[in-house]
């Protein structure tokens, strides 16, 4: 792949009297803001410290060890043994008057302002290259007016101290890739397996896209959006007649093989879950941190091993994800899949699935809240909407029998009817209220067959298990410095009740009952009061068990990435048993309290003795 040097250096060459202007107009205004920005600013010195990556520090809650990201060496980067088409990717995408510009570029200030305003919230930068590399090596996150004149000033510095061709170099070796990778060299081997000097074209415009956000086009963690941004690149590249058409067709069409992690640990998975939110409290570390996570290493372990006993690619299970939170959200474990090395697409937040039976708690509550009981009756019986006939699973009916009867056993008749009574907009509005949104009215909403992931799912029970109130998932508890100085603090959340007392007990009831007597039995863990409800969709591509004790709620998934179907694998076998031995671990440590469970009215109960000599009589009778 060649690339056309000398159009690349005309294109970024052709400025307006008005833009150079512009530049020196803003060059001396930053100077002359000089007395304000001076205080607190670094020595050129700091370039020349030694080049290693920051450490990140993973730790549990309790402060425990879990992983460290970063701290490896990060060669420094040479142009001239770089593909000419690496840093034409990354000037392109990031700063195409790089060549020209003082330090500081006008022109997309100036955009970028327009833009913002326009959308009415902060939505493109106008940052050039070396304001970027001003900020990764001397300045901290801080965003104040003071902080961003220094950084004006220190690139107007650079850009007088050091050649453009420098200043490249140093950005390249020191700008953050994610995945822990500091730097062009770190990042092409943490990602390729590969030199940098060994980047094809395509490899070379997904390293440039990276940039942007790390995190959020990560290949490992987010394929199809890596691939997304590597395309937009080198479309880029073409518009900026960097590559003629035959290239710009050849790039797109290249496959690029990203290289399986070392490690293995599970909770890698939970690490790059809670990467995005760690960027949003403090920015791309800069400096060595420590980060207190939700994670339980305890439950960790238990997860990984209850998922490795119970996983069985003999009935066609190959794949799991187990999601577990505390009552405030704060998520204890987390199982992404099988083997990080082998697939880091995380199935706990990622996969989107049809939850099946997993569902139904948002009809029967929905049934509560319009005014009915768990004992009212209803009659299992075929029932068709138009040409749609659901059937049972046991492919029976059963004729009447009482709500929490029929939620126990998952009759699917009595749930679709029941959605139809109540209004199917009755049931999405309790299912968002519940986090569970974007749902449509269609017929077999009360089957559960409009996708979720593992972590909504799981979170929309939480409200079960903590008395009735919601809350959003989340990682991180505080972040510091390596020397103890405090960066981040999570202050607790606001956590609505949104289900009353009542209702709520009807609900424990009706969960308690599934574990106890219900399709959930192998989930019952003895001496302790569990609740949980089991979902198995068509031709058992999905199998679920989502379940909870008092202020702890785990989800757990097992399927197939293909959407196979698995052998008579159902919500009550593998799924049900992995929670089982993955909370019956974590319970152990945990005060034995109980759900608030409604008693059965003193009318149900003296009907049923009627019932129940009624039939004796029945039986007597000749």
């Amino acid at each position: 792949m060649k690339i056309n040097r000398d159009k690349a250096k005309r294109y970024a060459k052709r400025l307006s009297l008005f833009g150079a202007a512009s530049v020196y107009g803003l060059g001396m205004l930053a100077l002359t803001g000089a007395a304000f920005a001076a205080k607190d600013m670094p020595t050129a010195e700091t370039l020349w410290a030694p080049n290693r990556p920051v450490s990140v520090q993973i730790v549990d809650r309790y402060g425990r060890d879990v992983l460290v990201r970063g701290a490896s060496s990060a060669p420094k980067v040479k142009l001239a043994e770089l593909p000419p088409y690496v840093p034409a990717a990354v000037l392109a995408i990031e700063d195409k008057r790089f060549e020209t510009h003082i330090g500081v570029d006008p022109y997309a200030l100036t955009r970028a302002m327009f833009v913002n305003l326009k959308q009415g919230r902060y939505v493109q930068g106008g940052s050039t290259l070396t304001q970027q590399l001003t900020k990764n090596v001397f300045l901290t996150p801080e965003k104040t007016l003071r902080r961003k004149a220094q950084e004006m000033m220190i690139s107007i510095w650079l850009e007088q101290a050091f050649s453009k061709d420098e200043i490249l170099e140093m950005y390249l070796s020191r700008v953050y890739f994610g995945s822990g990778a500091w730097g062009l060299e770190a990042a092409s081997k943490t990602y390729l397996g590969k030199s940098a000097s060994e980047l094809s074209f395509s490899e070379g415009a997904m390293m440039a896209g990276l940039l942007k956000a790390p995190s959020r086009y990560s290949p490992v963690t987010h394929p199809e959006r890596s691939a997304k941004r590597t395309a937009t690149v080198i479309d880029v590249m073409a518009q900026q007649n960097l590559i003629n058409r035959e290239s710009h067709y050849y790039a797109l069409k290249q496959p690029i093989n990203i290289v399986r992690p070392q490690s293995d640990n599970s909770a890698q998975y939970f690490v790059d879950w809670m990467w995005d939110d760690l960027e949003y409290a403090i920015g791309i570390p800069t400096q060595d941190i420590v980060v207190q996570t939700t994670l339980d290493f305890d439950a960790q372990l238990s997860a990984n091993a209850a998922v490795n006993a119970h996983i069985n690619p003999e009935r066609n299970a190959t794949q799991a994800a187990l999601v577990s939170m505390d009552g405030t959200g704060g998520v204890m474990a987390m199982i992404g899949g099988l083997s990080y090395t082998d697939s880091q697409f995380n199935r706990a937040v990622q996969a989107e699935r049809q939850p099946g039976s997993a569902f139904k708690p948002f009809v029967y509550l929905a049934a509560f809240k319009a005014g009915l009981t768990p004992w009212d009756i209803r009659e299992d019986k075929a029932v068709e909407i138009g040409d749609w006939a659901p059937e049972n699973f046991s492919e029976e009916f059963k004729g009447d029998m009482s709500l929490e009867n029929a939620f126990a056993k998952s009759i699917n008749t009595v749930a679709v009817n029941l959605g139809e009574e109540i209004g199917r907009e009755a049931v999405i509005k309790t299912a968002s209220e519940f986090g569970l949104e974007d749902l449509t009215p269609l017929r077999s909403l009360s089957l559960g067959a409009q996708v979720t992931t593992p972590l909504k799912l799981t979170t929309s029970y939480l409200p079960f298990s903590n008395y009735g109130k919601a809350a959003a998932p989340y990682g991180i508890l505080s972040v510091s410095t390596a020397n103890g100085t405090p960066l981040y603090d999570r202050f607790p959340s606001d956590m609505p009740r949104i289900v009353d007392s009542q209702n709520l007990a009807h609900m424990n009831r009706l969960m308690t009952r599934t574990v106890a007597q219900g399709t959930g039995r192998r989930a019952a863990i003895a001496g302790r009061q569990v609740a949980g409800k089991t979902g198995t969709t068509n031709d058992f591509r999905d199998a679920w068990f989502i379940g909870y004790a008092p202020e702890i709620v785990t989800g757990v998934w097992v399927g197939n990435d293909d959407y196979s179907p698995m052998k008579r694998v159902t919500g009550g076998n593998i799924p049900a048993m992995i929670w089982h031995d993955y909370m019956e671990a974590t319970l152990a440590d945990m005060p034995n309290a109980t759900l608030p469970v409604s008693t059965e009215p003193v009318w149900r109960k003296q009907e049923k003795v009627l019932d129940a000599l009624l039939s004796d009589i029945e039986d007597a009778l000749p």
